[in-house]
C-alpha cells in the first residue's frame, strides 16, 4: 500500500503522548497500522518523550498512590490478541485496519449497519467513552458525489478505507489521511468509479458554506 498523505508532526507527538482525543487517537492509530512512516515516527516521538522523562528528577509515590495504581493493574483485563485468521499482511482484519476492525466486531465494511443521512451519503457511528470529547464514525459516500464546501471547528482526520476523493489538497486512496484544521477549508468529490468509505474523527461540528449545508447539519450531526 502507498501512502501519500501523512500525520502533521503535531498530531503525532500528541498521540504519543497520550494528550490526543479519544476520537482522534482512533483514527490514528488506524492510520499507523496500514502506514510504516507515521508508525516510525510515532516510535521516535515515544523515544524522544522517555529521553526527556529519564532527565527529570525522579519524584517519590506516595503509598497511597503507589496502591492506587497496583489496584488498577491488577483490575486491568487482559487484552488478548485476536487470531492471525483473516490478518492481512499490511495490518488488516478483513480488509481493515486491525483497531477498527475491533471496534466494529471484525466484520467487513459491507457488512455494518449503514445509515443514510443525505442523497449518497451513509454513517455508522462508533462509540467512544462518555464524556470523550469529538465524534467517530464511517462515511460512505457514494461515486461521483461531491460534498459541500466545508471548513472545521477544529481538528478532523479522515483515513480512507476504500476508494479514493480529491479536493483542493489533492488526491486521497487507501491509507491516505486528511489531518486538517480550523484554519482550512475543501470540498471533497468522490472519484467516479467507486464509492468512497472513510473513518472520520471530528473534535468540534463541521462549518459549511452553503445554507443548505446548514439548514441539514443538525440533522445529520456533523
Amino acid at each position: 500500500m502507498k501512502v501519500s498523505h501523512h500525520l502533521d508532526q503535531s498530531t503525532i507527538v500528541s498521540y504519543a503522548s497520550g494528550t490526543l482525543d479519544e476520537a482522534l487517537s482512533a483514527v490514528v492509530a488506524c492510520h499507523i497500522a496500514w502506514c510504516s512512516e507515521c508508525r516510525q515516527a510515532v516510535r521516535h516521538a515515544e523515544i524522544a518523550g522517555g529521553v526527556m522523562l529519564d532527565e527529570l528528577a525522579p519524584a517519590k509515590l506516595s503509598a497511597t498512590c503507589l496502591d492506587e495504581i497496583m489496584a488498577r493493574l491488577d483490575d486491568e483485563s487482559i487484552e488478548i490478541e485476536p487470531s492471525r485468521t483473516n490478518h492481512g499482511d499490511d495490518g488488516s482484519i478483513s480488509g481493515v485496519p486491525r483497531p477498527l476492525a475491533k471496534m466494529i466486531g471484525g466484520r467487513a465494511l459491507d457488512e455494518v449497519e449503514w445509515r443514510k443521512v443525505g442523497s449518497g451519503v451513509w454513517f455508522h457511528d462508533l462509540p467512544v467513552s462518555e464524556g470523550a470529547k469529538g465524534k467517530l464514525r464511517l462515511m460512505k459516500i457514494a461515486a461521483g458525489k461531491a460534498m459541500p464546501e466545508h471548513s472545521h471547528g477544529g481538528m478532523e482526520l479522515t483515513l480512507v478505507l476504500r476508494g479514493a476523493y480529491r479536493d483542493a489538497i489533492g488526491h486521497f486512496g487507501i491509507g491516505d489521511i486528511a489531518d486538517l484544521d480550523e484554519t482550512i477549508g475543501h470540498k471533497p468529490v468522490v472519484t467516479p468509479d467507486e464509492p468512497c468509505i472513510c473513518l472520520v474523527a471530528t473534535e468540534a461540528p463541521t462549518r459549511f458554506k452553503s445554507l443548505v449545508g446548514r439548514i441539514m447539519q443538525p440533522i445529520v450531526g456533523i
